[in-house]
């Protein structure tokens, strides 16, 4: 995995449930296995844990690249283990919690986190990677080196978080050396758990606890308030960095702004046309 320039979370990742699957069957060596064997398994994370989706995929990637790289066995891995995804809206939080979250940060470091999540649309790994040459300030743009799929590409750098970050900068005691966000080694990353920790104190503290993927919800929320705002689905598309638009297109589900100006059919029977178009358009607010 090292040598075909895989990440290392995904190195990991394919590692442990490896490691999970052995634990499974400590009765076969590995080239035992079989795909019957996996489908017992997956049986069993579904039936018996009840595992999500993602889990179900990692699972049977990871057994795919070892049956094919490692036991050099063939390996169907689409028929038989990929689950049918489950559609699910994402979490996204409204304007007036972002509000909240941002006020209730402790620190100047955790709402700089927080702000820097919500303002750029940026994956977790991928800021815990960033680099303080990688903020481009001239062109208020952010470059992203630590993409999905290794790809490098630019996001949106906030005026205000700007700021917000050079007060950061100004607050540390000891400045970061390399990384925008460092943890106790001067010139090393931030510890991703460090990063979820902190912006979960952030929710905590604001009393949205109760939202799902604390960090990750940032992130949609930073593509569906940008649809609200007016930007197009395809430049969108390109700060995030998706691979494909249909990716993107989920927040189309969540769009408030066009959501808001929909009108009922039975709404429609009961109301005077002019009070409907008033609906429609959002211009006022009708009682009753």
């Amino acid at each position: 995995m090292t040598a075909g320039n895989y990440a290392s979370r995904s190195k990991e990742a394919y590692a442990r449930e490896i490691r999970y699957f052995a634990e499974y069957f400590p009765d076969l060596a590995p080239k035992q296995w079989t795909e019957d064997h996996v489908v017992e398994y997956m049986n069993y994370l579904k039936k018996t844990l009840g595992s999500s989706y993602s889990k179900h995929k990692m699972v049977a990637q990871s057994m795919a690249f070892f049956f094919r790289h490692v036991l050099k066995t063939p390996f169907d891995s689409k028929s038989k283990l990929y689950p049918r995804r489950e559609f699910k809206l994402p979490c996204v939080l409204s304007q007036e919690e972002i509000k909240l979250l941002l006020k209730h940060a402790s620190s100047p470091k955790q709402r700089a986190l927080v702000e820097l999540f919500y303002s750029s649309g940026m994956r977790l790994e991928e800021l815990q990677y960033l680099k303080m040459t990688d903020i481009e300030a001239s062109n208020n743009r952010i470059r992203v080196n630590n993409g999905k799929g290794k790809k490098q590409r630019f996001t949106i750098l906030s005026k205000t978080c700007l700021k917000t970050l050079r007060e950061y900068y100004k607050m540390e005691e000891v400045k970061p050396k390399v990384y925008l966000f460092e943890g106790q080694t001067p010139g090393k990353p931030m510890n991703s758990r460090s990063i979820q920790h902190s912006v979960r104190m952030a929710y905590k503290n604001a009393g949205l606890m109760h939202k799902e993927r604390k960090v990750h919800a940032l992130r949609h929320s930073f593509a569906t308030h940008m649809l609200d705002n007016g930007m197009d689905i395809f430049t969108i598309k390109e700060l995030l960095g998706h691979s494909k638009i249909e990716t993107t297109m989920v927040y189309l589900h969540l769009q408030t702004s066009k959501r808001n100006a929909l009108v009922s059919p039975l709404d429609v029977l009961y109301k005077p046309k002019n009070e409907i178009e008033l609906i429609a358009t959002g211009s006022a607010v009708l009682n009753g």
